[in-house]
């Protein structure tokens, strides 16, 4: 039977698969960052591995690098010795932000990539599948252990055509989430094909491959063309080229058609990247701010067409703007060409090569007003500032609104303006520390903030406790563990990032956790999306919570509840619960063991029957106490 690209890709790397279709895989690369590597570091040190066990794995330093106080520098050496002793490649602050930088780099058709970062499927527009994971899951990988891949949906997004003026990559990811939502993609696999994907370039692609998470999609692929190798060829590794397409005939399991002749300029609305219009439908409402860069479209293509538009111009006075170049190599890209001084000109703060505002880290809007952003997401909070109102768009219709001071649709300013065209830049492999051959002499350096995260306890046969919160649809990893500059800090501190979970819900929650003993956490539908910062997952084992029961769980987070040995539970859709109520589950550890798929909870308001869809993996990591405890058992690490 004829494969499609996915299939191909998978069976190079497949392990061994479950009979319940779950696959492990093994991988040829690993992406971590900063605010996730410190737990991903931590618990890699305690499986007792003397080197990594992959080809390769890169620590990228780009989310906490505000450095208000010692905390992040702490973090930043931490890794960096880290990196040293286990062997692997370092990525100093301000070389540019791991996905992109990686597209740059290191990334290779044909791979696999465990991301210790949701975004890491940004990875697809090499011709690569990368997979987000727990920090916990990647040391695992990065152990030699490979990672587990639930079954999946592979669905095939057709591009037809061309896009047309002022419409760009990001117009089609939006179109796609626009149809979609932030749950149609669940437990898929997108594959891009059709005569459209030759048109777009690898940093297009990018864009649409990192965002394609937020239809909860697992990853995504395109096929490795002419324009994959150009890329390649630019920055100095076209040898990693090989063509890879899906073989003629190839089924998919569903499939979406895309005729970008007829994608306009769209925009996301507060506050869901998934709350898609056409711009044109809130064209006039005033902003009093524009961020263009992040892990998308911080491209050298992308800041060329806001610098051509805003060329001769100056932004609205109203309006306060920034970009962001992707890397350290884009910024002297702009700064040679031209478009640097395109855009400092026209009244543009120039911002560093990292996340920055993207998770909060400096340039939180105003609250309440506006803000227009080329970023990835705009859940609440998540700017930094508690009351935001944060859009998110193309480049193009971004500078088009920083212009006019107001949304504004980039049709209506005439003809695409001529961008400034790329010169070529010298390759500097001197902005990366390289792994020496034996790391045995370094010795990983933890500053006092940084504190070995709580051990999981055994799942107990009689679950009792109360009811803690109840928390609707669509809640983010960042209500667990939040954003910004202050509670990023923190996240290698569980204790201190615990006393922030749910503040947006209810600032009571850790202290009253606490005081109860620990309980029980209940979320509706999607629960746990975005992010794959793994602190959300330790933060209510450091409170004592024991169990979490929603409507349904988020990919990336329900499988890091596992692994530190919280049980997800499956609440029925048409079951009311209060915050309060007293909850007792009799026989919790034999049902797991035995493979039951539910149990039934004794309860004030009357009984409740909830679903236990457990792997046998998972089962087993849960009964062990979580995943670290499991490796620990088999693999014989002394007790520490």
């Amino acid at each position: 039977m004829a494969r499609n690209l996915t299939q191909k890709i998978i069976d190079a790397h497949l392990i061994e698969r479950d009979g319940d279709g779950t696959l492990r895989l093994r991988c040829d690369q690993a992406l971590i960052e900063d605010a996730t590597g410190v737990m991903c570091a931590l618990q890699f040190e305690l499986l007792g591995v003397d080197r990594i066990q992959i080809p390769l794995a890169v620590m990228y330093v780009d989310h906490n690098v505000l450095q208000i106080d010692e905390r992040n520098m702490d973090d930043h050496r931490y890794l960096q010795s880290f990196s040293a002793r286990y062997g692997l490649v370092h990525s100093p602050a301000g070389n540019g932000i791991s996905h992109y930088l990686h597209l740059e780099r290191f990334g290779a058709p044909g791979a696999i990539l465990a991301g210790a970062d949701s975004h890491s499927c940004m990875a697809g527009a090499l011709g690569m599948l990368g997979v987000g994971l727990g920090g916990l899951d990647v040391a695992l990988a990065m152990a030699g252990d490979g990672f587990m891949l639930g079954p999946q949906r592979i669905v095939r997004i057709v591009l037809r055509g061309s896009l047309g003026p002022w419409s760009a990559a990001k117009d089609i990811i939006l179109e796609v989430l626009r149809r979609t939502g932030v749950r149609g993609g669940a437990g898929v696999i997108f594959e891009f094909g059709g005569d459209g994907v030759a048109t777009l370039s690898v940093s297009e692609r990018g864009t649409i491959a990192n965002m394609v998470l937020e239809t909860g999609a697992t990853t995504c692929v395109f096929p490795s063309d002419e324009r994959t190798r150009e890329w390649l060829l630019t920055y100095g590794r076209e040898s990693c080229w090989r063509p890879l397409a899906a073989e003629v005939g190839a089924t998919y399991d569903d499939e979406i058609v895309i005729d970008l002749d007829a994608v306009p300029p769209l925009i996301a609305l507060p506050s869901s990247p998934a709350n898609v219009v056409p711009v044109a439908e809130v064209a006039g409402d005033a902003v009093a701010q524009v961020c263009v860069g992040s892990s998308v479209n911080s491209s050298y293509e992308d800041l060329a067409v806001v610098g051509a538009i805003l060329r001769g111009r100056l932004v609205h006075r109203d309006v306060e703007v920034t970009v962001t170049p992707g890397s350290r190599h884009i910024l002297r890209a702009i700064a040679e060409s031209g478009v640097f001084v395109d855009l400092v000109s026209a009244g543009v703060r120039m911002l560093e090569p990292v996340c920055g505002p993207c998770v909060g880290v400096g340039q939180a809007p105003p609250a309440g007003l506006p803000s227009v952003r080329t970023f990835n997401r705009n859940f609440p909070g998540r700017s930094g500032t508690a009351n935001d109102r944060v859009y998110l768009c193309s480049p193009e219709t971004a500078a088009a609104t920083a212009v006019m001071g107001v949304i504004t649709d980039p049709r209506t300013l005439g003809a695409v303006p001529e961008r400034r065209p790329q010169r070529p830049v010298p390759i500097d492999e001197r902005l990366f520390i390289m792994p020496t051959s034996d790391g045995s002499n370094a010795i990983p350096m933890r500053g006092p903030n940084i504190v070995e995260p709580p051990r999981p306890r055994a799942v107990p046969d009689v679950l009792e406790g109360l009811v803690l919160i109840v928390v609707p649809d669509d809640v983010s990893t960042g209500d667990m563990a939040p954003d910004g500059a202050l509670a990023m800090a923190i996240w290698a501190n569980i204790p201190e990032c615990a006393l922030t979970m749910f503040r947006r819900f209810d600032a009571t929650f850790p202290a009253r956790a606490r005081a109860a003993g620990g309980g029980i956490i209940v979320g509706g539908h999607n629960y746990g999306q975005g992010s794959s910062r793994e602190s959300a997952a330790l933060v209510p084992v450091e409170l004592g919570v024991r169990a979490i029961a929603a409507r349904s769980f988020a990919r990336i987070h329900r499988a890091n509840l596992i692994a530190q040995g919280l049980v997800p539970m499956l609440l029925p859709d048409d079951a009311m619960v209060v915050a309060g109520e007293y909850w007792t589950i009799d026989g919790l550890r034999a049902a797991i063991a035995s493979g039951a798929t539910d149990v039934q909870v004794a309860r004030s308001a009357g009984p409740l029957v909830l679903g236990l869809e457990l792997t046998a993996r998972e089962r087993a990591l849960l009964l062990a106490g979580g995943a670290l405890a499991a490796y620990r058992a088999v693999h014989a690490v002394a007790a520490r």
